[in-house]
């Protein structure tokens, strides 16, 4: 694998993220299953931040936790200092959307559009059909611009059957980006790629890491790619280990 330099994460600023005392347990046969047991975490502007451990460790819960997408048993999920768990469903929602990216190992792209409409169909569930009309050529350029700077510049107008694993996932990239995000949470981006694309993914996860200054909070099994990161948490039956 490449070795980049990264700059230093910045510190001693307030956190984009924050997790405090996370706790998430599932029911099965009324008997309580915990997968977090006391989660405490801080992701600041800049910072790319590995989170390692075993399956079943918890990672993905704590990325779905953290991203809205599933609510906490206890504790707080903070964004920019606020409390935002207890959140109606919409307010979840709309926070979700302007604020969290999210890029998955299976892309989750439509089949049947393009890969510039994949990458605008987030902002257009952001907002109303009617303010859609009103942003949609300038959101369209945005989009394009991303798509050439993930490097699919000429790959607009493909579906995702047309298009390589590395290149599905540099389109979910560029999906995550659109709605500019403070955070962007990535559980095994790499995982259903081969080494080489792999690395290429990840390179370009990194560069986008250093020039637009967005956080990253990374799930992966991988040693190597945790330590490209700012910082590694290790996760171990649903708590932080050293």
């Amino acid at each position: 694998m490449t070795t980049m330099q990264h700059a230093t994460a910045p510190v001693g600023t307030e956190p984009v993220l924050e997790a405090r005392q996370l706790r998430k347990s599932y029911w099965l046969g009324g008997r309580e299953i915990p997968v977090l047991r006391g989660i405490d975490l801080r992701v600041h502007r800049g910072e790319m931040v590995a989170l390692l451990g075993a399956s079943g460790a918890g990672k993905s819960t704590l990325l779905h936790v953290l991203g809205l997408l599933d609510k906490p048993t206890s504790g707080e999920v903070r964004y920019d200092d606020k409390p935002v768990q207890d959140l109606s469903v919409a307010a979840r929602a709309k926070l979700r959307h302007q604020h969290v990216g999210f890029v998955f190992q299976f892309y989750h792209l439509i089949p049947e559009l393009t890969a510039l409409q994949n990458v605008l169909l987030g902002r257009m569930m952001d907002v109303s059909p009617l303010g859609y009309l009103g942003i949609r050529a300038k959101v369209r350029e945005e989009a394009m611009a991303l798509m050439a700077q993930v490097g699919l510049g000429e790959r607009l107008h493909h579906r995702p059957a047309e298009l390589s694993g590395g290149e599905r996932q540099r389109v979910a990239i560029a999906r995550a980006l659109l709605a500019q995000p403070r955070v962007i949470l990535a559980d095994e981006p790499t995982g259903n790629l081969d080494s080489s694309t792999a690395d290429e993914v990840m390179n370009l996860l990194f560069r986008i890491n250093s020039e637009r200054g967005l956080a990253f909070v990374l799930v992966t099994h991988n040693e190597e790619l945790a330590a490209r990161c700012h910082r590694v948490i290790r996760l171990k039956d649903g708590v932080v280990v050293h």
